[in-house]
């Protein structure tokens, strides 16, 4: 069937219906982006979008992001009508329990959704990710004077909205520096937010704004096919910078009384103006998620199309394969993100007698596991000195080269964090972004994200505690603790020496399941000597008995977490007289995991005096304390001064130690 003007204006005025009669059954939703984006996303999807609904996961396909992902009706619609499993009856439980339509598209949930989308700008940092992503295995495998096995783009839509949150300005910022020329951004210029038009709390030139970012800018009438198919066009030779396409649309496009207007934005346009909408457009309009065949067709023989454009790239893979049979090996291990039989062979062995920072130790055991390990890669906000997260050797991504290994983010932790999300859900890396644990905050609504969408990106968050010093309370973190461990499927460990370190990064690359944030010390941390304590690789349990002076269930325990459990050990072993167990309990999360006799067996519960150690807040230590528990915790903001005179001032000495853990004994 011929592509015109006319089948396209089919096609897009039955997404429009779809979107209308989705959120009207709902009785909410947010129809006015899809009715206004329907003509751009018709030509892209029909004429240029590389696809195969048949295999979803097909490794060089084109990634299509929403960032506006309340617009998620169109992304439904299109996904239904190309093919993907994404039957019409899911399309009519929009936003119901169980449903594969939610509010919002969600990764892992429903087929041909690439990222979970939403909160306003993280799919356009995802989608920098993505591209990024591209380019640096393009810059691995293909090979020069052959036909290339990665080839393909990024698209994203995005509104106001988008550009309005400042993740998009730290993301596009860092796009345009790393010249992503296989990267179209879609700006559904609309002009119209939640609570008006954009005149009310906007007047900056994003036209401009792009320029200065090193982007090119396109701008066009987002409902004239001729235009929008040359700037795609166009889009695609365009070289050397990402490309933003300024779409100048009617939010609501169609509807007699709404279009243009905010009431359009989101809420349904009710039963009467949907019908009278359909009237306009020409479809039936007693009719609901009606869908002319002839619609069906045209996707249909896209489909068709790119399943033969599929099958050209499984014989330039066959023949690349056969050709490179190294790099076809390393291909599969890292889409497959395999790690070494022998992964605890690779650690370094850390020297009792000479104390070393934990973020030390992990910057030798991260360069340890990246010799075996071609897919880690990673970076940080800036601080690579100070995180010690640099890979030695291995090169560093720079604008328009991309064979490296190390990003420099720069000072854009909220970027940082949604661009790994891009990183990991493109395919073939495992990533790990760093900053000071204080900066958590910034990274904060993309860690919620990885931990929704599962992803097993690695925070390395070093300067953990108010050991920090004399950089004072601004960068020492004390309640960013109990919020990392507050939120579902976010592992935290805070490792309690360089072995444990050690252990702890085995543990966050063999959880494929979510993220996991490492909480690193700045000062030097005593090595514990393992020919004298258990194995270190019991971080993976959660928690241990690190030490105990007796048999059978204690009259003390001491619970501490990283940094504390020297000073936990050191008390301990100055007790005499009493049955005394230190429990080192690195990450609550997989200590939850293990099973109740286990649990039962390290903080027993015949045992009630507890005492438990830890430089941040006591929120959320109840449960392990108890009711007759103590606790050394730090329940107000740090101060500024040398470490060892805060840790004085604060009580994390071995001596405030003991005193309590003798106080508890008295009872």
């Amino acid at each position: 069937m011929k592509l015109t003007n006319e089948t396209l204006a089919l096609a897009a005025n039955t997404i429009r219906g779809l979107a209308m009669d989705g959120v009207q059954a709902a009785k909410s939703g947010h129809p006015g982006a899809p009715m206004g984006l329907a003509d751009i996303a018709t030509v892209l999807w029909l004429k240029y979008l590389k696809q195969n609904p048949a295999d979803s996961k097909w490794a060089d396909r084109d990634r299509f992001v929403l960032s506006g992902g309340h617009g998620s009706m169109l992304l439904y619609s299109l996904l239904h009508l190309a093919g993907y499993d994404l039957p019409l009856d899911e399309l009519k439980r929009f936003r119901q329990c169980g449903s594969r339509t939610p509010g919002h598209p969600e990764y892992g949930h429903t087929d041909g959704v690439e990222t979970t989308t939403g909160p306003l700008g993280q799919g356009i940092a995802n989608a920098v990710g993505m591209a990024v992503a591209e380019r640096m295995a393009a810059a691995r495998f293909n090979t020069p004077g052959t036909d290339p096995v990665v080839d393909h783009r990024t698209w994203i839509f995005c509104g106001d909205g988008d550009l309005e949150e400042g993740i998009s300005h730290e993301a596009c910022s860092l796009a345009g520096h790393l010249k992503l020329d296989k990267m179209v951004l879609f700006y559904d210029s609309n002009g119209i937010t939640i609570e008006g038009h954009t005149d009310l709390s906007v007047s900056d030139d994003p036209k401009k704004r792009f320029q200065s970012y090193n982007w090119h800018v396109l701008e066009i009438d987002g409902h004239n096919y001729d235009q929008i198919d040359r700037a795609i066009r166009k889009a695609t030779k365009l070289t050397g910078k990402p490309v933003l396409i300024i779409c100048k649309t009617h939010i609501g496009k169609g509807s007699p009384h709404k279009q243009d207007t905010h009431e359009a934005h989101g809420a349904p346009l009710g039963e009467e103006e949907v019908k009278l909408t359909k009237q306009v457009l020409g479809l039936p309009d007693d009719q609901f998620f009606y869908i002319p065949q002839d619609v069906y067709t045209l996707f249909e023989e896209r489909a068709s199309r790119m399943k033969r454009a599929q099958g050209k790239w499984k014989r330039v893979f066959k023949d690349w394969s056969k050709a490179n049979p190294a790099k076809a090996e390393q291909w599969k291990n890292m889409h497959e993100d395999a790690l070494p039989a022998d992964i605890e062979k690779l650690l370094p062995v850390f020297d009792p007698s000479k104390p070393v920072a934990t973020r030390t130790a992990s910057g030798i055991v991260l360069n340890a596991l990246a010799q075996a390990m071609p897919q880690l890669v990673g970076g940080s906000a800036d601080l690579a000195p100070s995180t010690m997260t640099w890979l030695k050797d291995m090169g560093e991504i720079k604008p328009g080269e991309y064979a490296g290994r190390n990003f420099h983010f720069g000072i854009r932790e909220l970027a940082m964090a949604a661009v790994m999300n891009g990183v990991q859900v493109h395919g073939g890396f495992r990533i790990f972004g760093a900053t000071f644990f204080v900066f958590s905050d910034y990274c904060r609504p993309s860690m919620r994200l990885a931990a929704l969408m599962g992803l097993p990106v690695i925070y390395v968050y070093t300067h953990d505690s108010f050991y920090v010093g004399e950089d004072g309370p601004t960068h020492e973190p004390v309640e960013q603790l109990a919020a990392a461990r507050c939120m579902p499927n976010l592992t935290v460990i805070r490792p309690a020496d360089p072995t444990e370190t050690a252990a702890a990064w085995v543990a966050a690359l063999k959880n494929k399941k979510g993220p996991t944030a490492l909480l690193l010390t700045r000062q030097n941390m005593k090595v514990i000597d393992r020919t004298k304590h258990p194995s270190a690789s019991n971080v993976e349990k959660g928690a241990y008995t690190l030490w105990q002076s007796g048999e059978g269930t204690p009259d003390l325990m001491i619970l501490a977490t990283g940094s504390e459990v020297e000073i936990a050990l050191e008390a301990a072993q100055q007790i005499e007289g009493k049955n005394v167990r230190v429990v080192s309990m690195p990450c609550w999360e997989l200590f939850e995991k293990q099973n109740k006799t286990y649990r039962d067996r390290i903080i027993d519960p015949d045992c009630t005096r507890r005492l438990v150690v830890e430089a941040g807040t006591s929120f959320g230590w109840e449960r392990y304390a108890g009711r007759c528990g103590t606790m050394i915790t730090l329940d107000t903001y740090g101060a500024s001064g040398p470490f060892k005179e805060l840790a004085k001032q604060f009580g994390f000495t071995t001596e405030n130690v003991l005193a309590k853990a003798k106080e508890l004994l008295a009872r």
